[in-house]
């Protein structure tokens, strides 16, 4: 990985001094006038000037340097008047990350192979494996009901261990997931999953809830505002139980966490053969892009095993790449600039006894 990695862009803060770069070509040009004028007022003194002999390669390199180093010199501190500065794509500070995974029966389909369940198991084991050094992970998996399978821990043995214990069941229930993935990372929130999922007062919670199941001295806080945490739901999108996931996504979204929404399969969907009778089970992009867009999130869509290993090994390198801050390099180029200068009058000096 080179150092300049994390550059994405340049900008300035005042782009209207960047007319100042025009003066360069003009300097040039003045500069080669004067040189000129100088050889012919030589030339009028006897004695002093004689018909110059062919310069060889070296000789007009030599009087190339100093005038190059001069002109990228003046570029760099003319620049350095508009303030330049440089958009760099700092290390994200996601400490806790959730994979929420879907498990249900329509998850069986082969629209994906070899299908979409075995495709999912496999890219959540490159994310485990190419997640960010000191990044805690966490399994839910999300059937009729949502049931944390590994808590957050940064071995990487445990959770491969319960990726392996992943079992399909009926149903899916999003809002279930979300809201198990929300307590899971925010411990002290005091989110009442009982009462969110079950519509029932838990009295374990040491915080009163509200109707949303939260806290009722919680404020809500700026969506994606939590650089902390962040849940990663991978599904087929298509909710049949339990609550309403655009509900536990705006309750996410209250908290600042993001929810980044994964979808597996085809929008056309694929018959499915269950207990005897045939369904169709598809992709359901709605609600997953809803769920992505409450929280400050991204959808990615997976048609195929390939992609959906794709969008893990980006999720991963976002997690450890994903804040983007600018910062001002007026004084990098001021030095780079004084720097040419003074090799520029250096060489001048060493070859021909004089400045430029």
């Amino acid at each position: 990985m080179s150092v300049l990695d994390p550059l994405t862009g340049f900008t300035v803060l005042w782009p209207r001094l960047l007319w100042l770069l025009a003066l360069l070509p003009i300097l040039a040009v003045l500069y080669i006038r004067l040189a000129a004028r100088r050889r012919r007022s030589l030339a009028q003194l006897p004695g002093l000037w004689h018909s110059p002999a062919p310069q060889s390669t070296g000789i007009a390199l030599r009087r190339a340097v100093p005038l190059i180093l001069l002109l990228l010199g003046l570029f760099a501190l003319l620049g350095a008047v508009s303030r330049p500065q440089a958009i760099l794509a700092l290390p994200s500070v996601h400490k806790d990350v959730i994979l929420a995974l879907d498990t249900s029966g329509s998850m069986r389909a082969t629209d994906v192979v070899p299908d979409r369940l075995t495709a999912a198991i496999n890219a959540a084991r490159t994310f485990i494996e190419r997640r960010p050094a000191r990044t805690r992970v966490g399994i839910v998996t999300v059937a009729g009901n949502a049931t944390l399978v590994q808590s957050l821990t940064d071995n990487g043995e445990d959770l491969m261990k319960a990726i392996e214990r992943v079992q399909l069941q009926r149903g899916t229930a999003l809002g279930s997931g979300i809201y198990v993935a929300l307590a899971t990372l925010l411990p002290d929130a005091g989110i009442n999953v009982e009462q969110l999922v079950q519509g029932r007062p838990d009295f374990r919670t040491r915080w009163p809830s509200g109707p949303d199941g939260a806290s009722k001295d919680r404020k809500p806080v700026p969506p994606g505002s939590n650089r902390s945490a962040a849940i990663v739901l991978l599904s087929d999108g298509e909710n049949n139980f339990g609550p309403d996931p655009l509900a536990a996504a705006k309750l996410a979204a209250e908290h600042g966490v993001r929810v980044y929404t994964v979808g597996i399969g085809s929008t056309e969907g694929i018959a499915l053969a269950i207990g005897g009778w045939s369904m169709r089970v598809s992709l359901d992009e709605e609600t997953l892009r809803k769920i992505a867009e409450t929280t400050l999130g991204e959808y990615y869509a997976a048609g195929s095993a390939q992609d959906l290993r794709r969008i893990y090994e980006y999720l991963s390198a976002r997690m450890a790449m994903g804040r983007a801050s600018t910062v001002e390099i007026t004084a990098f180029f001021v030095a780079f600039g004084a720097l040419l200068l003074a090799i520029s009058a250096l060489c001048s000096m060493l070859w021909f006894n004089r400045v430029a």
